[in-house]
């Protein structure tokens, strides 16, 4: 990532979620991208590039899980940190089976939203210039 503008996909079928979200995100200088849904996933985040992914579980129609491990499972999207979010309990194991670096329990502090989508950058940043020292020792 350099000194673009961080991007940030949102997928969730609540569009007061999204509406909110987004504000406060764009508020904060990113580019934010929103979903109602997670049919062609691939393709949708394909097009946006975003740098993280904000996934709730039951985004229709297959949920956060399926469409979080179809994103894992792809070559040039895997390395997309996931912050898988729901009202679920179960939140911190769904978002392990799911294949998500990070969650948020709904409902979520705005301030948490913001505080976990700066940590999943800044470990980007930094997982993405450990490569490229690691590509520069093997050449």
């Amino acid at each position: 990532m350099n000194e673009q503008i961080a991007g940030v996909a949102i997928f969730d079928d609540d569009e007061d979620i999204l509406s909110i979200c987004k504000y406060v995100l764009q508020d904060h200088g990113w580019r934010v991208n929103t979903f109602t849904n997670c049919n062609d996933v691939i393709a949708k985040v394909k097009e946006c590039a975003p740098d993280v992914i904000f996934m709730d579980n039951w985004i229709p129609p297959k949920g956060g899980i399926v469409a979080t491990q179809e994103l894992k499972n792809d070559e040039a999207l895997r390395n997309i940190p996931v912050i898988y979010f729901s009202a679920n309990s179960e939140i911190s194991k769904l978002a392990n089976n799911a294949g998500a670096e990070y969650f948020l329990a709904k409902p979520f502090d705005l301030d948490d939203l913001v505080a976990t989508i700066q940590t999943a950058l800044k470990k980007r940043e930094q997982k993405d210039h450990s490569q490229l020292l690691n590509d520069a020792k093997s050449q």
